[in-house]
C-alpha cells in the first residue's frame, strides 16, 4: 500500500523530465561507479523516455511494480533490484515482474550499497541522524558509528529503536548489562560486523537481521546487538533518495510501504 505521509501532491501540470537526465544525476549523486557490489546498480529496466512521477520501494516485487504503475509512476527507485551479479533466466516470477514493468513503460533504478553508504540519504546516515548519533563516522564499509548524547539501558535503547522503525526488536544482551552509548549502525544484514564492532570498542551494534553463525560472537565478545528488521532498517534511504530526486527535478513522488516482517 502507499504511504501518504511521504507523498507530495502533484502540480497542476506535471513536468516531464528525460529519464536519461534523472539516471545520470542518480549515478553521480550516489557515486555508483565507486562501489563493488553484488547488485547491478543503476538503471536496470528502461521504460518511458520521460518521467512525470516517481515511486520508491525497498524491494522489487510484482506487487511493488503493480503499485508503482497504479500510482502513475514512470520511474521506481528501489534498494533491492531485479538483477544481481550473474545473468538470470527470464522465466517464472522474474519474467512476470520484468514484463509487467516493460508493458507499462515503468523504469526501475536500483541502488544497493551506494544507498546504504551515502553520507546524506543513506540508510545508515539517516538512522544515525534519527538517533542523534554524535561524532558519526564510517564503520563496517557502509555503516556509521558514534556516541549517543547520553547512555541508555539496553531496554530503553531497544524501545527507542522500535518507535523509530515500528519493528519489535530482537535483542541479544551480550554486553552483560552494560548500557548503550558507543553505537555502530549497519542496515540490513550486518551481523557479520559483530567482531569489528567489539574490536573498535563499541558497546552496541544496531542492524537488521540475525545470522545463526554469529549468535555466540556477541556474547563471547561482550557486545549488545539489537536487530530491528532488514526491511525496516532500509526504508530510510530509498525514501530520502526519492524525496531528494523529486526536489531536484520538481516531480511528485510516493513511497510504497510493503513490509516483509523480516
Amino acid at each position: 500500500m502507499t504511504d501518504p505521509s511521504v507523498s507530495s501532491s502533484a502540480p497542476a501540470q506535471r513536468p516531464a523530465v528525460p529519464l536519461s537526465e534523472l539516471t545520470a544525476w542518480l549515478d553521480t549523486y550516489l557515486k555508483v561507479a565507486d562501489f563493488k557490489d553484488w547488485s547491478n546498480n543503476g538503471l536496470q529496466v528502461e521504460g518511458n523516455s520521460t518521467v512525470t512521477r516517481i515511486a520508491a520501494s525497498v524491494d522489487t516485487s510484482l506487487r511493488s511494480i503493480e503499485e508503482a504503475i497504479a500510482s502513475g509512476a514512470d520511474l521506481m527507485v528501489v534498494h533491492h533490484g531485479l538483477f544481481w551479479n550473474k545473468p538470470r533466466m527470464v522465466s517464472g516470477p522474474h519474467r512476470r515482474r520484468l514484463q509487467t514493468a516493460l508493458d507499462a513503460g515503468l523504469s526501475i533504478y536500483a541502488a544497493h550499497l551506494p544507498l546504504d553508504a551515502h553520507p546524506e540519504v543513506g540508510n545508515n546516515a539517516m538512522i544515525a541522524s534519527a538517533l542523534s548519533l554524535q561524532g558519526a563516522q564510517p564503520f563496517a564499509e557502509i555503516g556509521q558509528m558514534g556516541e549517543l548524547p547520553f547512555e541508555q539501558t539496553l531496554q530503553e535503547f531497544a524501545e527507542r529503536v522500535q518507535k523509530l522503525t515500528g519493528e519489535i526488536c530482537l535483542v541479544h544482551g551480550g554486553g552483560g548489562g552494560t548500557g548503550v552509548r558507543r553505537l555502530g549502525v549497519v542496515s540490513g544484514s550486518g551481523a557479520g560486523y559483530i567482531e569489528e564492532a567489539a574490536r573498535l570498542g563499541l558497546d552496541t551494534l544496531l542492524t537488521g537481521e540475525p545470522e545463526h553463525k554469529h549468535f555466540h560472537d556477541a556474547f563471547e565478545l561482550g557486545l549488545n546487538v539489537v536487530y530491528a528488521g532488514h526491511y525496516e532498517t532500509e526504508v530510510f534511504g530509498v525514501r530520502a533518495l526519492a524525496a531528494r530526486l523529486a526536489e531536484q527535478f520538481g516531480l511528485p513522488w510516493q513511497f510504497l510501504h510493503l513490509p516483509t516482517g523480516l
